[in-house]
C-alpha cells in the first residue's frame, strides 16, 4: 500500500468519525430540548377525558379535530395508548409530536 493510499484511507476514517460525532451531538441536543419542553409543561390534558374546549388548547387542534377526537373516543372506548391518536383522521406523526408534551391518557 502506498503512502498516498494510507493518507486517503486515514482521511476517510476521520471524516466518518467526525460525521458520527456530529450526528450523536445533534441527537443528544434534541433529547435535552425535548426534556426541557416536557419539564416546562405543568398540566397535561387527558385525551380520554377532556371536553372540546380543553382539547382545543392543544397545539394544532381546532374545533373540528377536537370533535374527531371525541367521536373516536366514544366509538372505541377511549385511547389505550397515546399513539392511538394517529387513528384519528388528520392526526399525523408531526402533529402528535407537537401535542406529546401537553397530553396524557
Amino acid at each position: 500500500m502506498k503512502k498516498r493510499d494510507t493518507v486517503i484511507i486515514g482521511t476517510l476514517i476521520l471524516v466518518l468519525v467526525a460525521l458520527n460525532l456530529v450526528n450523536y451531538l445533534r441527537r443528544e441536543n434534541l433529547k435535552r430540548n425535548m426534556a426541557l419542553v416536557v419539564e416546562k409543561v405543568d398540566v397535561q390534558i387527558s385525551v380520554n377525558r377532556a371536553d372540546s374546549s380543553e382539547l382545543e388548547e392543544l397545539p394544532g387542534i381546532g374545533p373540528v379535530m377536537a370533535q374527531r377526537i371525541i367521536t373516536y373516543r366514544q366509538k372505541h372506548g377511549g385511547f389505550g395508548k397515546i399513539t392511538d391518536l394517529k387513528n384519528v383522521k388528520g392526526i399525523s406523526d408531526k402533529l402528535l409530536t407537537k401535542m406529546l408534551p401537553y397530553i396524557k391518557l
